[in-house]
């Protein structure tokens, strides 16, 4: 028995003499050694601060003031940790980015030599202000510069939120401190835009979403007042961008709005003239189209409710086109003399009389038309346009009937005297919207009625074109012209080249409504005030305006 003790005593000597010091063991030979790969996606802790559209990192300017409340320091983590005295290099690395990924900023902490006060402060912030979604981190191989110098180069990745992707490369140092391997942190272990007290910005900033196109392909005027017709017009985007600051280098940035609106047939031009045209005008609107496709060019609309195309108004003289045109039809030419006295009553029924009962005698038709007659209008139309010949040409020439497509106008047949002479001047059954009126208008410049369409062909089942008659077309030329050299519209400051018809429509306890509807170069156009008197005095001068900026 004494021989076994003996024999186990001496074993036991020899192993302990024979083991390996475990202070060397844990000692780095100094040559390279590769760190486990971290690739883990985790969410930042949530923060309180209120996020402004423009926020700003800075690498070495977060400290925040003190709060008596708060402890001196960070506190370390309650994972059990190795003693640090025994760890190198790659165990400290390895430990503060598994840290880093869980988000346990007091176990970074406990690993950091001589941690600024705000140290976990400065990651959460720099993950709310900068919306970081989640982070990935890949440490490369640990190098030595000396014997108690080392660092990690890593690769990191953060998904920003509106952003996307933002790659990184940085690199953490560590060296001995108190015997002890400790990770060097500098807000660059961030990201290298913090070093030397640099920073990261994130601003926004709006941009027009182009749900709309005008035909040149591009964004709709900015107020376009079309937004009834076009919806969504004002419809804006927010756009990111990540930069350095003070450098004012872009980091990443949010593609820019691309123009994959759907394109319409109105004008940039145009459109802008017209809304511009209205500016400082109570409810109004003005409708342009071109007159050889039925395209609308531009409609800007104060009404409210897309009524430049579907409201129903007395167009009042303006209607005198289609008068004109039925009086053509019945022999009458624009060089016959008629009478325009102050007054004139329908045999048997109602007096009508003009603007100020002023009588201008025996007159040609063109002359009568451009001073705007009432009473030559309402005695030829009781003369000649008996038997539904009125309504006839309203309906089945310029539109005024049920119909499908964009605009909206109606007649009535004419129950008694009193009706016709009414609706001879655009009163009465009379109704129709500033779109129907510059069709009107579109009709003699081109010869033919055709629907106005917001497309580049006319849709399925729209109402067919109307060709007008070559004579009466040219005798409507005539007379519109002539309102605007020398008559009611020749004070309005209108540009060379414009024809039209001025409207000053009575309206039951109001004030009258305004019209001018006319054509110049491409384009025929309705201008319509609601309420606003006379047609001469409010609606050419938003006629002129509207022309003159094109």
């Amino acid at each position: 028995m004494l021989g076994v003790v003996l024999t186990i005593v001496v074993f036991g000597v020899v192993a302990l003499l024979t083991a390996p010091d475990p202070l060397k063991a844990a000692e780095p030979s100094g040559r390279r050694s590769a760190l486990p790969t971290h690739s883990a996606v985790v969410t930042p802790p949530e923060t309180t601060s209120t996020q402004s559209p423009t926020v700003t990192f800075e690498g070495g300017t977060l400290d925040p003031a003190p709060d008596p409340a708060a402890p001196a320091s960070v506190p370390p983590s309650t994972a059990p940790v190795t003693p640090a005295a025994q760890e190198g290099p790659e165990a400290v690395a390895q430990r503060y980015f598994a840290a880093w990924l869980a988000g346990d900023f007091a176990a970074m902490a406990g690993l950091v030599a001589d941690p600024p006060a705000d140290f976990a402060d400065r990651h959460r912030r720099f993950s709310a202000e900068l919306r970081v979604a989640s982070l990935t981190l890949s440490p490369g191989s640990l190098r030595r510069q000396a014997s108690d110098a080392a660092e990690v180069p890593f690769q990191g990745t953060r998904q920003i939120t509106g952003l996307g992707r933002w790659d990184f490369s940085s690199v953490l140092q560590l060296g001995t401190r108190g015997g002890a391997w400790k990770v060097l942190w500098a807000p660059e272990t961030l990201h290298p835009s913090l070093k030397d007290g640099g920073g990261l910005r994130l601003t926004e900033t709006k941009a027009a979403q182009p749900a709309w196109l005008t035909r040149e392909g591009k964004a709709f005027p900015s107020d376009s007042r079309a937004g009834d017709y076009f919806p969504g017009l004002g419809a804006t985007t927010v756009r990111l961008t990540l930069e350095e600051v003070p450098s004012g280098k872009v980091l990443l940035s949010s593609p820019a709005p691309q123009g994959q609106g759907t394109r319409t047939t109105i004008s940039g031009p145009a459109q802008k003239a017209a809304a511009r045209a209205l500016d400082g005008v109570g409810p109004a609107a003005v409708v342009a189209l071109d007159w050889r496709s039925g395209q609308v060019r531009a409609v800007a609309d104060t009404l409210g409710g897309r009524r430049a195309f579907n409201g129903l108004y007395p167009p009042g003289s303006s209607f005198k086109v289609v008068t004109a045109a039925a009086l053509l039809r019945s022999g009458l030419t624009p060089e016959a003399q008629v009478a325009c006295p102050g007054t004139y009553t329908i045999p048997d029924a109602r007096s009508f009389h003009n603007d100020g009962n002023a009588d201008h005698g025996t007159v040609s038709l063109t002359r009568a038309f451009a001073l705007s007659c009432n009473t030559t209008f309402v005695r030829q139309a009781y003369e000649r346009l008996r038997d539904d010949r009125l309504r006839a040409e309203a309906a089945d020439r310029f539109g005024f009937r049920e119909k499908p497509g964009l605009s909206s106008c109606r007649i009535r047949p004419q129950a008694n005297l009193d009706e016709l002479g009414a609706d001879a001047i655009g009163q009465n059954s009379v109704q129709g919207s500033p779109l129907c009126m510059a069709e009107v208008a579109a009709a003699v410049a081109s010869g033919t009625w055709r629907p106005a369409v917001l497309t580049e062909q006319p849709p399925a089942g729209s109402p067919a074109p109307v060709p007008l008659d070559p004579g009466i077309t040219d005798g409507l030329r005539t007379m519109m012209r002539a309102v605007v050299t020398e008559g009611t519209a020749s004070r309005g400051g209108l540009p060379s080249g414009t024809s039209g018809k001025t409207g000053t429509a009575e309206v039951q306890g109001g004030s009258p409504h305004a019209w001018f509807i006319g054509y110049r170069d491409s384009l025929a156009f309705a201008v319509f005030v609601q309420n606003g008197g006379s047609g001469g005095a409010a609606a050419v001068p938003i006629a002129a305006k509207f022309l003159k900026a094109l």
